[in-house]
């Protein structure tokens, strides 16, 4: 497969540590969550047959208006389009109706994460898991808080405990991938990564995230296959395309990596991380570049 890229961004001064870089630019802390997998988990039988669309669940809770799944089931969807206030309003609601519903605990839990506000997911995470002991994905959502509060013994065991109750859910070997790459455990980090894509379908943040950790143990050539996977799976990631860029610069293939930087620039020209690859490169504006 053949293509080029033309650069339509000015690339800014190098930076230090070429990998440093990368890894800050992925965020390693635990924080990410797996390719597209929904703003919020749920768990109740019938999510999977509600409207997909806020119009009808509104008219569900209009019809049941004391039914703690119906807003459960509007502010998961609520959460999944970013609109947080509205999910936490709905989440609220659906605990003030069962005081013991799980999975609205852990679905506002996971919302508080995602807005930074640690304390209070970690309180939505720990009550839930006081009301199941074997709710996988309460543990991982514990695990990504206590990762961002840089409590890295507790979020380890709580991704282990995940694990061993649901061994097929790829979110958490890719959360503790993430864990074990922030530690500089790159072996381990990919095996984990490893596992995961063989778990699911949402593939590119696994592909980038394992062909970063083989740049780190200083595998060039599998990185720049999972990079490679990566920007095919997701062509519109800059993230894919500049972290492409790093492994063909690495591998001494400065067309390549100068292509990869520059198709990163031409989807968000402010990223960092293409616009100090592409300077280093000695990539230049306007210049076509072969990316394949």
């Amino acid at each position: 497969m053949t293509g080029s890229t033309t650069a339509n961004a000015e690339a800014g001064r190098v930076g230090a540590g070429v990998i440093a870089l990368a890894f800050a630019a992925f965020a390693l802390a635990g924080c990410s969550t797996l390719g597209n997998a929904p703003a919020a988990e749920n768990n109740d039988p019938a999510y999977a047959t509600a409207a997909p669309n806020l119009t009808s669940l509104s008219e569900v809770i209009e019809k049941h208006p004391n039914d703690p799944q119906a807003y459960n089931m509007r502010g998961s969807v609520f959460g999944e389009a970013g609109r947080n206030e509205q999910a936490l309003a709905d989440f609220d609601k659906a605990i003030s109706l069962d005081a013991n519903y799980t999975q609205a605990y852990a679905n506002r839990g996971l919302v508080y994460r995602k807005t930074n506000k640690l304390d209070l997911a970690l309180a939505d995470y720990d009550k839930a898991l006081s009301l199941d002991g074997g709710y996988a994905t309460a543990y991982v959502g514990r695990g990504m808080v206590e990762s961002l509060q840089g409590r890295s013994a507790q979020a380890l065991a709580d991704f282990n405990k995940a694990i061993a109750l649901k061994p097929d859910n790829a979110e958490s070997y890719y959360s503790r991938g993430l864990l074990y790459q922030s530690q500089r455990q790159h072996q381990f980090a990919i095996d984990d990564f490893s596992t995961a894509l063989g778990l699911t379908t949402q593939r590119t943040d696994l592909f980038i995230a394992r062909g970063l950790s083989y740049l780190a143990v200083g595998d060039n050539k599998s990185a720049a296959g999972d990079l490679d996977e990566a920007v095919q799976a997701d062509p519109t990631s800059a993230k894919a395309w500049a972290s492409r860029g790093l492994a063909y610069e690495r591998l001494g293939q400065k067309e390549k990596a100068a292509g990869s930087y520059a198709k990163a620039l031409n989807i968000n020209g402010k990223y960092q991380p293409a616009q100090t690859g592409f300077a280093r490169v000695g990539g230049r504006a306007g210049q076509t570049y072969q990316t394949f």
